[in-house]
């Protein structure tokens, strides 16, 4: 019974029971394979895509979303995509239940997905033992007899029917209330107007990693060596603490020498669910990214402002397009040109932007209208994000208000001028880009902005002040500029203060070089 489900989970072309189900039309998805770059700058895939996800919505106004970021194959986010949404949408959950029975039910089903998938394995896994007792012990390959080399070609076989796992965020929206629960190094935004006119983006809990002091002290209450965890980093090939899956990390850590001192099953599939997010009145989205499209971006241009980076990447899409599918491709594509881009300049950060693995995006609107063709530009301009100043303090609390100017064609072919302003700056300021090619062209006027800061709390936080309170991504006014004697019209954006403060930051490497008078265009 259990070879014919594992036959039934390998088989890629069958029907699965989930197709029936009715997919949210307030979600849009975005994906990219792996690429691994070679020496001319062209890509390759380097193996299947492992990502997998799930966007469904049920008659009682339940909304479920997931998405998992598989690894040595996509048998387990593909498992994981399919048992959990049955563990969920089957009347296990119903607008009668509290904050308390609802995460109940969430951390039950990730216990009860991972028991069925191992349930599914079991048999190959007997197998395995099987076979690997009765293989004699570092004799070659080519030393072996016939018989126990086709033994050996199975157990290759088996290892890799039974390897690999996945990590999770799942988003669940009950009662106008929104439940994130994760496992791994997937990751949850949400962005959100609020009533005082603040623009906020939300990180919706931190990734299990060697980097998260909490996952550390769970670890160090098993018996492990903390400082050797930190130091690897890495924990049996992968960067998480907890995930779904990986049998060796299950059944077999104590072989692992990072987990033999264990005193119980250190790696584990049990969720972090945050506290309950009211959605009553909130206009904003939600973002849901594997750890590739994440990785993607923070490789490109530094984990600093990744967040922000992403959020407005989203909303210049959401201010151009009116299909949810083509705002998440979009900005997936985006990001992937950004990384190659990086990797082709030869700059510092090149080295770290060789390959990028799958990419996943999710995005599910709030009470958010897609641009009409009112709004849509009707020039086919492209965006052009402005680089602007950020803290780039981890250990700060304050918040920075940042605009990103987002230039977009005019409705009316006139010339307009638009300003960006970064206000309220931290002393020791780094810069940020999330710069597309090319520069903007007369005709183009900038049409949207977004604000925000960084809080490196649990949930981390940021948000400013939108200027005139009203909604996220506002058109701002514009006035005629006219050509000056020469043909030129007044710069778009003034980096009088962008360039004083990279001065003032980059003091000692000016001082060796001369005034820092010459910065800036002439």
């Amino acid at each position: 019974m259990a070879s014919q489900r594992r036959q039934r989970m390998q088989s890629s072309d069958h029907q699965s029971w989930t197709d029936d189900l009715p997919l949210c039309q307030m979600c849009g998805v975005g994906t990219a394979p792996n690429c691994t770059y070679g020496p001319d700058g062209k890509g390759t895939q380097s193996h299947p895509n492992e990502d997998g996800h799930f966007r469904f919505s049920s008659e009682d106004g339940l909304y479920l979303y997931g998405v998992f970021n598989g690894f040595d194959g996509s048998r387990v986010s593909s498992f994981v995509s399919q048992c959990l949404t049955a563990e969920l949408l089957l009347g296990q959950l119903n607008s009668t239940q509290t904050d308390t029975d609802v995460r109940r039910i969430l951390t039950q089903a990730f216990d009860v997905v991972e028991k069925s998938y191992f349930d599914t394995i079991m048999d190959a896994l007997a197998e395995k033992a099987s076979l690997q007792s009765q293989l004699p012990e570092g004799v070659p390959f080519h030393q072996l007899s016939p018989q126990s080399q086709k033994m050996s070609e199975r157990l290759k076989e088996l290892e890799q029917e039974v390897s690999g796992g996945a990590m999770a965020v799942v988003a669940l929206i009950l009662n106008s209330r929104l439940y994130i629960a994760n496992v791994g190094t997937n990751r949850a935004l949400l962005c959100k107007s609020a009533s005082d006119g603040q623009n906020q983006v939300l990180q919706i809990g931190r990734p299990h990693t060697t980097e998260n002091e909490d996952e550390l002290q769970r670890l160090a209450g098993l018996g492990l060596d903390v400082s050797r965890l930190r130091q690897a980093g890495v924990i049996a090939g992968q960067s998480s603490t907890r995930r779904i899956g990986d049998y060796r990390v299950k059944y077999n850590y104590t072989d692992i020498d990072l987990l033999s001192a264990a005193k119980s099953k250190p790696i584990i599939a049990e969720p972090e669910i945050q506290a309950s997010q009211p959605l009553e009145g909130v206009t904003g989205f939600l973002l849901l990214m594997s750890e590739g499209l994440i990785k993607a971006l923070e490789a490109a241009h530094g984990p600093e402002q990744a967040n922000q980076e992403m959020v407005a990447m989203v909303a210049a899409e959401l201010a151009q397009q009116g299909s949810l599918e083509a705002v998440a491709q979009s900005v997936v594509e985006r990001v992937k040109r950004l990384h190659h881009d990086v990797y082709a300049s030869g700059r510092q950060r090149a080295a770290a932007c060789s390959r990028h693995e799958d990419m996943t995006l999710l995005i599910r609107t709030l009470n958010y209208t897609l641009a009409d063709g009112a709004l849509t530009p009707t020039q086919g301009g492209r965006i052009y994000p402005v680089s602007v100043p950020y803290s780039n303090c981890p250990s700060s609390t304050s918040k920075t208000s940042v605009t990103l100017s987002l230039v977009m064609p005019s409705q009316g072919g006139t010339l307009t001028n638009g300003t960006n302003t970064a206000s309220n700056l931290d002393e020791g300021t780094n810069t940020a880009s999330t710069l597309d090619e090319g520069t903007p062209t007369p005709g183009q006027s900038p049409t949207a902005t977004l604000q925000s800061g960084t809080n490196t709390q649990a949930t981390q936080s940021s948000s400013s002040s939108s200027g005139d309170g009203g909604s996220l991504f506002r058109q701002r006014g514009s006035q005629a500029s006219q050509p000056d004697e020469t043909g030129r019209v007044p710069p778009y954006v003034d980096f009088t203060q962008f360039y004083r403060l990279w001065g003032s930051d980059h003091s000692d490497v000016l001082g060796s070089q001369g005034s820092s008078a010459g910065l800036g265009p002439q």
